[in-house]
Formats: C-alpha cells, structure tokens, sequence
C-alpha cells in the first residue's frame, strides 16, 4: 500500500470505529463500513493496536484511550482551550448556567470546551460532539457573526434554550462563539438572553483580550500538565520506533501509518502548527514522508495550511475523542482488571479513599466455590485492607494519625504504631501485602494506581482465600502482573485524566 493510501485508510477505520463507539465492532463491521479488504482492515487494526489506540478483545474492537492524543493535538494546538476555559468557567459560576465554546468545522459546530454545571436536566453536549450550525447557537452565533448575540429556543432539543456571541482574534477574524446553555424549566429563551447577556459581553471582552496575547505561530504549546494534554513521547523516536515494530511485527505492521499518525499529533505540539521542515525534526521522519502525510490529513480535511505552517482543523476531534473523554475511572480500568484475572487467576479490584474508607470502582470475581463477596460501591476501612494502605501511603502523617483502628479479625493491627510501621513500609516496598486482617481467611496484595504527576489516586489489588496462596506465594507469583496491569492503568488514565478530574 502506497504511504498516503496507508494514512487514509488507517483513518477510514478509525472513523468507523468512533461513528458508534460505545458498540464494540468487528472486522467484517468494517470491512463493510469503510469497503476495505478485509487483509486491510486486519493489517489496520493491528498497528492501532500496536498503538495503543484500539484494543482487540477476540473479535471485538474498541476504542483505546491513548487515541484521545490525537484530539489533544488539535485542542493543544489551537491554543483556544488553554486561552479561554479559565474565563468560561468563571462564567458559568457567575450565571450558575453550563457554558460552550464551539469553533467552525464544515457545515456545523464542533464543542471545544463545556462547563457543565449539575442538575437533574443538564446538558450532556461533549468536547468533541458535532452539531448542525444553524440548529444551535453557537453555530448561528457563527453563521452571522456581525449579530450581537444568537438566540436558540429549543431548535435542537425541546426545552433546551441557549445564547450566544462570537470571539474574535485580534485581526477581527472570529475564533469560536461562546454559549450560555439553559432549560425552559429555567427560563425563557428571552430571559436567558436578558439574564445572560451582560455577563456574556464582559466575558467575551475578557476572551478577547486573552487572544490578543496569544501568538499563535511564535508561542510554544503549553507543556502536557499545564495545558491538560497527556503526556506524549519525544516524537523524534517515531522514525526508530516504527521500524523497530516492523520488524517485530513484520507484514502485520504499517509502518506508513503509524509515521502518518505520529505527524498527525506533532502538528498540535506547537501553536499554531509547523512547517513541514519542524515537524520532520520532531518526528525524525524523511520530509518527503511528512509532505505525504500532511497532504493526506489536508485531503481529509484534518489539516490546513496556514502560511508556510500546517495546522490541525477541528475534525481531528471526530475520531472518537468525545466518547473516550466520557469514559468513567472504573471504564478505563476495568479492561486491565479484567486482563489481570485472567492471567493470576484471582479475584482483582481497584479502589480509590474516601475519607478513612476504600470504596470499590472496579471489580472482576474469579468463578469459584469460594469467593469474597464484594461489589462495585463497597466500602471497607482502610486501615486493614491492602489497598487502604497503599493509598495512606500516599496521605499526609496527621490523616493517618487521626485513624483509630479496630479489631475486625485475631490478625486486625489494632494499635496506632503498628499501622503507621506497616503504611510507611507499604510506602516504602510499594505494595501493601495484608494477611486476614479484614477478614479470616482472606489474603490480598495492592499496588498504587498514580495519575500523570505521580500521585496515588487509587489502588489495584488481588485478593485470594489463604489456603490458596501463602504471602510469599503472592509476592512472587501476582506482584509482577498486578504492577503491570497498574503501569498500563496509569498510560490511560495520563489521556484521560482532564475528564476523570471535571467528573471527580
């Protein structure tokens, strides 16, 4: 396959995959929904996996979320989601009213930020979600933005209201429009609007004045944790990295794909873009390759020249970025919890504190005559648990001094001194190996799940009944797939963790 043909098809899947992402496909679904060979669709399907942007479960396919990197690239390289959050949320604190901003793509709208606020009827628009320009406000708002605002009364949604104004970059140019979203349960279309619009003004002046300091072909990205991207690998490995899978993999991989998407993301690492000369520097790729890919992305509409610059355009978001933002903490783990039990053959968790407490986020339970009987939602304390010390662990001493343990079996540590010894050697060994403190005849091991700045937010544990396995057995044997299956926790939750946070 030619290298751009490669690029495209690779994309084709990819777009078939996000059109109904919470269904998991397989390569017959594609082959019929991209009308590829199916000897395509299977050489397609395993370099995304290589990836790490689809999974392959037997015959299903999913979306992965390491394929949220290729909308960051997009929102990162804009530079509007870092320029302009700030001031929408402290808009929607003001009008207490959940608050958009959405940009031009094609014949509609494409939402880049959402301030959601709470209540029984809110609005489940996601970053990343398509709707018709001229059924919306933000769209209208767009479509003529000489208007001071643009009015919606309910034309995409009964009782679904919202009003909007454009913002514009300092050449006049219109960047996106910024909505105020509300319900008829609320107000009217006409009190939003009178509600809105003050507040509406000031932050639109407030956005703009924002844009004017940003320079978008001169100011680097913001690093991954300040502008909320994940963290990516230095792209100049790419060259070296896909040749190595091919050889690994052989006629499996496309290596021409994989180039094509690695440019695809290093066109966000700047603002603004790069030149075809900057991106083969950050890739280490032939330039002649990159021109290819970069033509490629422009065909699809992912990308555009500006200048002497290619930037990406915000259908990039199309690719599944507003389900995988979506995903819940306990979604993004339960793939490798189940993976974990199928490879120790034991019952695993994963738990985050609160307050003196774990509660359970993910479970998956081993069949067997004898089990533990614990469900998503489950608390237990944490001072005797194994996944509660883990996560002490990482708490301040004066959180673990003020826990007064109980006795809860013959082998429950009861006392102060003791708990704090086995929290700091649990901080230490970086396991906590807990024998039948909770319960008689249970036997668990945990390991900390960390976010991308090395904090522990949650715990992975495996658990087993004591006649099974002896604490050494457990060390030996389970450890080294349970801090596996927490490492590759953690690289999806690095893509996911700005909504893990907004959600938290």
């Amino acid at each position: 396959m030619e290298a751009a043909g490669t690029l495209e098809r690779g994309l084709a899947v990819l777009r078939a995959l996000a059109a109904d992402p919470g269904r998991p496909a397989r390569a017959t679904d594609l082959v019929r929904a991209t009308g590829l060979a199916r000897s395509t669709v299977d050489r397609v399907l395993g370099t995304l996996a290589h990836l790490g942007y689809v999974r392959l479960d037997g015959r299903d396919v999913r979306l992965a979320p390491r394929l949220m990197e290729v909308g960051e690239a997009y929102l990162s390289g804009s530079g509007l989601r870092d320029a302009l959050a700030p001031v929408a949320e402290r808009l929607a604190e003001e009008l207490d009213e959940s608050v958009s901003l959405a940009v031009r793509d094609g014949d509609g709208v494409r939402f880049v930020v959402q301030v959601t606020r709470r209540r029984t009827m809110s609005v489940t628009f996601r970053v990343g979600d398509l709707l018709p320009a001229d059924r919306c406000a933000a769209g209208l708002a767009l479509l003529d933005p000489s208007a001071p605002y643009a009015l919606d009364d309910q034309l995409i949604e009964p009782g679904l209201i919202a009003v909007a104004a454009p913002v514009r970059e300092p050449g006049g140019r219109v960047a996106c429009a910024v909505s105020v979203v509300s319900h008829t349960s609320r107000h009217t279309a006409t009190g939003l609007r009178d509600h809105c619009m003050p507040a509406v003004r000031k932050a639109v002046a407030e956005m703009e004045a924002a844009l004017t300091g940003h320079h978008p072909t001169d100011s680097p990205a913001l690093s991954p944790a300040a502008s909320g991207a994940a963290p990516r690998e230095s792209a100049v490995v790419v060259g070296d990295a896909a040749r190595s899978a091919k050889r690994e993999l052989g006629m499996g991989f496309l290596q021409s794909l994989a180039r094509g998407l690695a440019v695809l993301v290093a066109l966000g690492s700047a603002r603004g873009g790069l030149t075809l000369a900057d991106c083969a520097r950050a890739t280490g790729l032939p330039r002649a390759t990159v021109r290819r890919a970069v033509q490629t992305l422009q065909n699809l509409g992912y990308a555009a020249a500006d200048g002497g610059r290619c930037t990406l355009l915000p259908r990039v978001l199309e690719l599944g970025y507003a389900h995988l933002s979506g995903l819940t903490f306990g979604e993004i783990v339960l793939p490798h919890l189940t993976d974990l039990v199928a490879r120790v053959r034991e019952s695993a968790s994963v738990a985050m504190l609160s307050g003196d407490d774990v509660v359970y986020v993910a479970r998956v339970q081993t069949v067997g005559i004898m089990s533990v009987d614990i469900t998503v939602g489950t608390r237990l304390p944490a001072y005797a648990t194994s996944m509660g010390r883990v996560l002490l662990a990482g708490q301040p001493e004066e959180r673990l001094a003020s826990i007064v343990p109980r006795r809860l079996s013959p082998h429950t540590v009861t006392s102060r001194a003791e708990l704090t010894a086995a929290v700091r050697r649990a901080a230490a060994d970086g396991y906590a190996l807990v024998d039948q403190e909770l319960e008689e005849g249970v036997r668990s091991i945990a390991v900390p799940v960390r976010d991308r700045a090395g904090r522990t937010v949650a715990a992975v544990n495996v658990a087993t009944h004591a006649g099974r396995d002896g604490a050494a057995d457990l060390v030996h044997r389970v450890l080294p797939a349970l801090r596996e299956s927490a490492a590759r926790m953690e690289a999806d939750l690095a893509y996911t963790a700005c909504a893990v946070a907004q959600r938290g």
